[in-house]
C-alpha cells in the first residue's frame, strides 16, 4: 500500500472517530506497527493529528472526508452490505435513503428493481436511480429532497430538507451512520447529516442501518437513533470477531452479516 493511500485511510478513520487506537490502525491498514508509527509521526508533523498514549486523536473538530474518498474505502464490504439490505425490501415500498457512502452503493443495487418510491437527499443516489448514468429509463419513482447543497457529500441538507422529509411516510429508512454502538445507537459526525437521518428514521415504519465493520462498536458526536429504534443492522463479515458486534447481539439487536 502506498504511503499516500495509508495517509488517506488514517485521516478517514480519524475524521470519523476523532480518536483511534494504534492497534485499530494496524489492523485496518494491514501493515506493520513500525510502518504505522512512522506514518503517525509524519502526520503529526503536518498537524493532521496528535499522538497520545495508545493511539491518536484529532487536533480539533473536523468534517468527514468527501464522499468520493469514503466510498473508495472498503468498497467490497459495502457492496456486500448493500446486496444484503436489498433482500430485506419488497416491491412497491417507499424508501428513505440518506447520503452515506454505503447507501450510495445501495442505490446502484436498487436500480435493478422496479416499482419502488425512493426519497433521498443524495444527488448521486438520485441520478443512479433515475438512470442518468446509463442512459436508461428510470424503473423506480425517485424524489430528490430540496434544500441547501453540500458538494463534499453531494447532498442536500438544512431546514428545508428536514421539512420536506416530514411530508412523507416511508416503509423503510436505510441509513449509513458514522458509528453504531450498543449504548449510543446510531451516530453521525455532522449535525446536518444527523438531522436528516433523525427525520428519516422518525418518518419510517422500519429502520435499517448499514454499517461496515469499521463502524461497529464506534460512536461519533451526534446521536440520531437509539438502539431500540433500530430494527435491523446490516454489516460485513469483518465484524464477526469484534467485541462491538457481541455487545450489539447481547443488547438484542437484529443483525445481518453479509
Amino acid at each position: 500500500m502506498l504511503q499516500e493511500e495509508r495517509f488517506i485511510r488514517i485521516r478517514t478513520l480519524l475524521a470519523t472517530l476523532t480518536r483511534v487506537s494504534t492497534e485499530r490502525i494496524v489492523k485496518d491498514l494491514d501493515v506493520s506497527r513500525e510502518t504505522v508509527r512512522r506514518d503517525l509521526v509524519e502526520l503529526e508533523a503536518q498537524g493532521v493529528l496528535r499522538r497520545v498514549h495508545g493511539g491518536v486523536v484529532a487536533p480539533g473538530p473536523a468534517p468527514e472526508p468527501p464522499l468520493a474518498v469514503r466510498q473508495a474505502v472498503r468498497e467490497r464490504e459495502k457492496r456486500a452490505i448493500a446486496r444484503a439490505a436489498l433482500r430485506q425490501l419488497q416491491p412497491g415500498q417507499t424508501l428513505f435513503l440518506d447520503a452515506g457512502s454505503t447507501t450510495t452503493l445501495l442505490a446502484a443495487e436498487l436500480s435493478s428493481l422496479s416499482g419502488m418510491t425512493v426519497v433521498t437527499n443524495s444527488l448521486n443516489a438520485a441520478l443512479q436511480l433515475a438512470g442518468a448514468d446509463a442512459g436508461r429509463p428510470a424503473r423506480n419513482d425517485v424524489i430528490l429532497l430540496g434544500g441547501r447543497t453540500d458538494p463534499g457529500v453531494r447532498a442536500t441538507h438544512g431546514d428545508i430538507t428536514v421539512a420536506e422529509i416530514h411530508r412523507y411516510r416511508a416503509d423503510v429508512a436505510l441509513l449509513s451512520p458514522v458509528g453504531i454502538h450498543c449504548l449510543h445507537g446510531a451516530t453521525s459526525f455532522d449535525h446536518h447529516e444527523a438531522a436528516i437521518a433523525r427525520a428519516m428514521a422518525a418518518q419510517a415504519q422500519r429502520l435499517i442501518v448499514l454499517a461496515d465493520h469499521s463502524k461497529i462498536g464506534q460512536a461519533s458526536r451526534v446521536v440520531y437513533a437509539g438502539l431500540p429504534e433500530i430494527d435491523t443492522i446490516v454489516t460485513d463479515a469483518g465484524s464477526r470477531a469484534l467485541p462491538g458486534l457481541s455487545a450489539l447481539q447481547a443488547a438484542g439487536s437484529h443483525l445481518i452479516v453479509a
